[in-house]
């Protein structure tokens, strides 16, 4: 239904209600229970327990499971309880992160529940905005937020700011009348939509749409209807799993058969092959790759960042481009006198925000406020309805934000509204409109002079002026000031200010004044305001390293191309060749068009919901991985669809939160910086552990292929590997998930989302640091074996401590790409702490008697010591030396 498009009388037909009585309770349960709740649905959310049971359909995890059922079947119980000990820790993990993550942004949820204020039986009173049905008459003012679309049918100096709609950050004035029946969404005036802000006036409206049925709920459609992107970290660890499964279990058959060929027992060979294939699965990479990204989960929560999926965190370290909504993101979202021109004077104001301090230059020196500038700016805030509030330590504005800029501006110059209310009476007000668009009081002070104060458009107030404020005196406008003027006007304008003029005139005790007409002519022109909402400062330092990181920065805002292209300027968003592209070219355009030239394009002024789409469709198919950034209900199908789905947690709306993988406690695009630093340093981290566990799984499998090979007995048994696999391999590699980044994280370009998890040389350290671990510890295992062979578990322990000491000190190497010489082993004290705890667990299980006989270990003289420690350095020591050597050269 056109609901714009109807009379008023037409509208309370149609939905069969009273506008001076309302719906009868009874009537209203009556449609409530027919119709439901007035609300976005969402996705139904798994059980707790469906939620936990989700954790074990890994396939790594199911094929370690079946090894956990051979090893019982074979009598290895230790073995068996151990494995199923290692899944259930992993399962609990990613269960714990999942439904905190969730409880988190049902916290967030909770903080917009708006009330609603009802006409029922022919009474006043408030119900929760959820229990609203369409009939329902509603009231509204400044500061309330729409409970549902509504079709006005009272508006009293009404605006609604609908950024969270429509991306347009000024508020849309509201009238009543109908109008045609094919305007856009931002155009229709006649109505209030769900989600949107009253900033000034009241009004009366009736409800026609609730839930799902509003301009918010037909976007929620858009959502669930976007595909869902895999991560990148998802793929890898879904090849990496593939790649080990593989390998296992070729390796398994190629030991039993080599085995049954030299004559052992079937049995034994099989036993053999389930101990290589438990060494060959790393089941400790599942449980530490979610350890790792929940902590950095933990880390992004300190930086004002909610993370809802785990692996979207590594996604932003891959990120090539920035899609960024511009208000409340890139800028303040609020509105700020930046230039005030007074008495033929161009003065500039300090301070952003709405916080009262700043200073005024001249010049671009700090001068004292003279009188011009002390009498237009108090002018502007006696002409004004609203007022700053203080939070906490957050200033506020109540009321409209151009009128707030205003009171901002004259507080800083000492005209704070209570000064102001001490001083100056209003006797009268002739309340804006737009067919005049401007607004006049008459007003006394306390010497009772009383005069009129006007503010308004400059090209309509300019209309009404006779006289003009210039040179310390009130002279007669002619031409040439007009000019003057109008030039100024422009000369703000092309910075993308909003200018407001302001001007007076004196009124004599008697003199009345019941018309607007009359009060607005023979006007002094006094200056004009201009002002913008300005960028936060600590974005412009984030998109530098956003750049040096081969990071593009695209502005998607709903704002009117000339605003959008300075705050980009003044950002320094754009190269020289940098294009602005507004959404009426884009609509033209097909995806496949838009791709084309989307590399060029910085900025996209006034887009819809679809054009957002489609940017991030067209950047995708460039091969970019895209982030985007919102707050609004227009932007939360670009969300969804983007690689990374970044919210606003304060502005932004449960649609757009439930449609991201990220949401911004502080709404500032300087904490996606920081977030795709934390999301690179993960990823290289988990490239480190995968290359320590890889490694020393690597070891473990040849030391046992090699003694099959060689006909020799096993030189560890499967609760030993067991044991590395859990500790010695656990607590460091979860040890390097901490570690901390590298200097030039920021400073290289995205990693290619194609790049394999073995790329850059990975594959070569995992296997020849691996062969190298293998050898020395089966060289350990000889020497000792050799030497008794008639006490195998002498040479086993030998080759167990031998295996695990060789990893304990590989995990340095691990800490660069280049050698283990490059960083400092102290920078990490979690890794330090971490291996010296397993090395005291290793000496538990070898000299502590009653681990013994479970771990088929024995105690070793100190001499053992010497040979173990000598032969497990070779692997680290041998190939960093010559990799130091060649860096240095």
């Amino acid at each position: 239904m056109s609901w714009h498009g109807l009379r008023i009388e037409q509208v309370e037909q149609q939905v069969n209600t009273k506008i001076g009585f309302g719906l009868t309770e009874k009537e209203a349960k009556r449609r409530l229970k027919q119709f439901g709740k007035n609300e976005i649905s969402e996705e139904k959310k798994p059980s707790a327990l469906k939620q936990f049971f989700s954790q074990f359909q890994d396939f790594m995890v199911l094929v370690l499971l079946a090894a956990t059922a051979i090893s019982a079947v074979l009598g290895e119980y230790i073995d068996a309880v151990a494995i199923v000990a290692i899944v259930i820790i992993n399962a609990f993990l990613g269960f714990i992160q999942e439904r905190r993550a969730e409880k988190s942004l049902e916290a967030l949820k909770k903080l917009s529940a708006p009330e609603s204020l009802v006409l029922r039986d022919g009474e006043w009173g408030k119900v929760p905005s959820a229990q609203l049905v369409v009939g329902d008459i509603v009231k509204f003012a400044s500061g309330d937020r729409i409970g549902a679309d509504v079709r006005i049918i009272e508006a009293k100096g009404l605006y609604i700011e609908e950024s969270s709609l429509t991306g347009e950050s000024l508020p849309v004035e509201k009238q009543t009348a109908p109008l045609i029946e094919d305007v856009s969404l931002g155009d229709r005036t006649n109505m209030a939509f769900m989600g949107t802000l009253v900033t000034k006036g009241s009004g009366v409206g009736i409800v026609v749409a609730t839930g799902m049925h509003t301009a918010m709920g037909q976007i929620a459609h858009l959502i669930q209807s976007a595909p869902t992107m895999t991560t990148p970290l998802q793929r890898k660890l879904e090849q990496l799993g593939k790649i080990l499964i593989v390998i296992a279990l070729a390796l398994t058959a190629l030991v039993v058969v080599l085995g049954v060929w030299q004559g052992h027992a079937v049995y034994d060979m099989f036993l053999a092959g389930v101990s290589l294939a438990v060494a060959a699965i790393p089941e400790g990479l599942p449980a530490i790759v979610t350890v790792v990204l929940a902590l950095g989960v933990q880390r992004m929560m300190k930086r004002n960042a909610i993370v809802r999926k785990l692996p979207a965190v590594e996604t932003l370290g891959c990120a090539s481009v920035i899609c960024s909504d511009k208000t409340g993101t890139m800028t303040e979202n609020q509105m700020t006198v930046t230039h005030v021109w007074v008495n033929n004077r161009l003065w500039t104001v300090s301070g952003t925000g709405y916080e009262p301090k700043g200073t005024f230059l001249y010049n671009g020196k700090q001068k004292k406020v003279d009188a011009a500038l002390q009498q237009i700016l108090l002018f502007g805030a006696l002409c004004n309805h609203a007022d700053i509030k203080k939070k906490g330590k957050t200033y506020m504005i109540d009321g409209d934000p151009t009128e707030g800029a205003l009171v901002v501006a004259a507080a800083k110059a000492g005209w704070t509204k209570e000064k102001i209310a001490t001083e100056f009476t209003i006797e009268h007000e002739f309340p804006f409109d737009s067919t005049r668009k401007m607004m006049t009081v008459i007003v006394k002070d306390r010497a009772n002079r009383r005069f009129i104060v006007t503010k308004g458009a400059p090209d309509m107030l300019l209309e009404r002026c006779r006289f003009i404020y210039i040179d310390g005196q009130a002279k007669l406008m002619r031409d040439q000031e007009r000019k003057l003027v109008q030039q100024t006007v422009n000369t703000l304008a092309s910075q993308a200010l909003r200018t407001i003029a302001i001007a007076y005139r004196p009124l004599s005790l008697t003199e009345t004044m019941n018309d607007e007409t009359k009060a607005e002519s023979d006007l002094t022109f006094i200056g004009l305001q201009g002002m913008i909402d300005p960028p936060r400062k600590e974005v412009k330092q984030a998109i530098a390293e956003c750049k040096k990181a081969g990071i593009k920065t695209v502005m998607i805002t709903g704002d009117h191309v000339l605003t959008a292209k300075a705050i980009a300027q003044q950002l320094h968003m754009m190269p020289p060749n940098g294009k602005v592209m507004d959404g009426k070219t884009l609509a033209t355009l097909s995806v496949e068009e838009l791709e084309e030239v989307v590399e060029d394009v910085y900025v996209f002024a006034r887009v819809s919901p679809e054009h957002k789409l489609k940017i991030v469709q067209a950047l995708q198919k460039r091969g970019h991985i895209v982030a985007m950034t919102g707050d609004g209900v227009n932007d939360a199908p670009a969300i969804k669809t983007a690689n990374i789905g970044i919210a606003m947690g304060v502005t932004g709306t449960d649609v757009s939160k439930e449609a991201a993988s990220l949401v911004l406690l502080d709404d500032n695009f300087a904490t996606i910086k920081a977030a795709i630093e934390e999301g690179r340093n993960i990823y290289e981290n988990i490239r480190k552990f995968i290359r320590y566990l890889l490694a020393s799984n690597v070891g473990e499998i040849l030391v046992m292929l090699f003694a099959m090979i060689l006909a020799l007995p096993l030189p560890l048994v499967p609760i030993q590997i067991l044991w590395v696999n859990l500790v010695t391999d656990g607590l460091p590699a979860m040890a390097l998930g901490l570690d901390p980044a590298e200097e030039n994280v920021m400073k290289r370009p995205p990693r290619h989302p194609k790049e394999g998890v073995f790329a850059r040389g990975l594959g070569w350290k995992i296997i020849s640091r691996g062969f190298l671990i293998g050898m020395v510890t089966l060289i350990a295992f000889l020497v000792v074996h050799t030497r008794h062979p008639e006490n195998l578990t002498y040479a086993q322990t030998v080759a167990f401590a031998t295996l695990v000491l060789a990893q304990l000190i590989h995990v340095f190497d691990c800490r660069s790409e280049r050698s283990v010489f490059d960083r400092n082993p102290f920078e990490n004290m979690y890794l330090v702490l971490a291996v010296l705890s397993s090395l005291v667990l290793l000496l538990v299980v070898i000299y502590y008697p009653p681990l013994q006989p479970i771990f088929h270990t024995v105690s070793l003289p100190i001499t053992d010591w010497l040979l173990i420690i000598g032969l497990s350095s070779i692997p680290t020591f041998l190939l960093a030396g010559s990799l130091f050597t060649r860096r240095r050269s």
